[in-house]
């Protein structure tokens, strides 16, 4: 009879940890596609051996607490990975933009507009009393003046789109490690009770990917499974279940949001994410480029406007400012425009004379003379096309090379913590026989006590 009890207990304590096995792996299929999800493994142990004289008994089986397959130091690498994906990612999205308005090869950069602007003045050479052809000249300039503006400005608002990139990125971390936050205090609290903390682990590995797409960052290992986040310079965004929120101030010198972590500035120092690229093309590439074209409208309108002033217009009166640009080379590209209106204020003349075509010829040649920063106008203006499409294409390369290891750090990720359909569904198959085994073992103990007992009720 007490045999009997025992082997009825094994039996039984089988059927709750294959029932429970079946739920694990059910659960594991449930979640395939859950992103984030780390699958749990069945931990099965036999339980400890009874003494009666010289005989040991064993005792059956029972479900241990389950564990989350994961790998830390491959999150952590992914993590590092997420940081310079996003970045370039952020880095090439408006970069992109640059780039299409100085492509010249769709008609959309200076080049043809500095052709013509030119080649008016060389037309003007031809028949220096037409005052069609003195129109035309400034039309031309207008034009190139007015394409140089529109750059200007479409710079202006790309760099103005960063800056608000910038604020949504500051908003969206801080709501992530607030989340992060939370999580370690749910996690502690579980594991330090001994209990499975996975599923929380698994959301706040997440959020800490999410975060590293935002800003880079370092992480600690804490007690009871926390951990501390912190900014590539060192400042706490998290620390056990604290959060320091980052906030943004207006620098009176740029106008743009600056990021400041617990009241000091940490906006050079940010490196990784999509923050560290939003604020490289605000506050070094653009301006970079802006600052370029400045010297650009500059060089090239000082240079017109010398030569103007060399001439005679078309009533023998000495020659004016053909540009109007202001007296510091900032701010030339946004303000460049043509000072005249009048056709006859074209100082074609080289004497005064109407007939004298000197000056346009020689206005003309300002083209290929070293005019802006020790280079012809076009030279210049080749070297800041060919710096935007190098910047664009080293971060394009740089982006497929980050990818590409990103895709393989996934693949190691996802055959060690993913789920596998096809190995789920043996385990699936073999805790339901184990399962329906059990339930046999117990039916065929229930009837043989159910005969004992019947035994003992019918003797004498």
């Amino acid at each position: 009879m007490g045999t009997l009890s025992g082997a009825l207990a094994v039996a039984l304590g089988a059927l709750g940890a294959d029932d429970g096995a079946v739920a694990i792996t059910a659960n594991n299929i449930a979640n395939v596609q859950t992103p984030g999800y780390s699958r749990e493994q069945v931990n099965l142990a036999q339980n400890p051996p009874v003494q009666l004289g010289a005989l040991q008994f064993g005792t059956g089986v029972s479900l241990e607490q389950t564990t989350h397959v994961r790998d830390t130091l491959l999150d952590f690498r992914l993590d590092q990975e997420n940081q310079t994906a996003s970045q370039l990612s952020a880095f090439l999205g408006p970069m992109n933009q640059v780039q299409t308005l100085f492509n010249e090869a769709s008609g959309s950069g200076l080049q043809a507009p500095l052709t013509s602007f030119f080649n008016s003045f060389q037309q003007l050479s031809d028949n220096p009393s037409s005052s069609a052809l003195r129109e035309g000249v400034i039309t031309s300039g207008q034009n190139l003046a007015s394409s140089i503006r529109q750059d200007a400005s479409n710079l202006q608002s790309l760099q103005g789109s960063a800056d608000l990139g910038v604020q949504q990125s500051i908003t969206q971390i801080n709501t992530l490690t607030s989340e992060i936050a939370s999580l370690n205090v749910q996690i502690s609290g579980l594991v330090g009770a001994g209990q499975d903390a996975g599923t929380f682990i698994d959301q706040r590995t997440q959020l800490v990917q999410q975060l590293s797409g935002l800003i880079g960052i370092s992480q600690t290992p804490a007690q009871n499974d926390s951990l501390t986040l912190s900014a590539a310079n060192g400042q706490s965004l998290v620390v056990a279940g604290q959060s320091f929120a980052l906030t943004t101030q207006i620098n009176p010198q740029t106008g743009f949001h600056d990021v400041f972590a617990q009241d000091t500035d940490i906006t050079s120092a940010i490196t990784g994410g999509a923050l560290a690229g939003q604020i490289q093309v605000r506050d070094q590439e653009i301006p970079s480029i802006l600052s370029k074209l400045d010297t650009f409208s500059s060089g090239l309108a000082s240079a017109v406007n010398a030569q103007s002033r060399a001439g005679f217009d078309a009533n023998g009166n000495p020659g004016v400012n053909f540009f109007a640009i202001p007296a510091t080379t900032s701010g030339a590209a946004s303000s460049i425009s043509v000072a005249i209106s009048n056709p006859d204020l074209v100082a074609a003349s080289s004497d005064g004379s109407i007939g004298s075509n000197g000056n346009a010829q020689a206005l003309a040649n300002l083209q290929n003379q070293t005019i802006v920063a020790g280079q012809t106008p076009a030279n210049y203006y080749d070297g800041l096309v060919f710096q935007i499409g190098n910047d664009v294409s080293q971060a394009n390369a740089e982006q497929t090379s980050v990818g590409l290891v990103q895709q393989q750090l996934q693949n190691q990720q996802g055959s060690i913590s993913g789920v596998s359909l096809d190995e789920e569904a043996v385990n699936l198959i073999r805790y339901q026989s184990a399962y329906q085994a059990s339930a046999n073992v117990v039916s065929v103990i229930n009837s043989l006590l159910s005969t004992v007992i019947n035994m003992d009720t019918v003797l004498p």
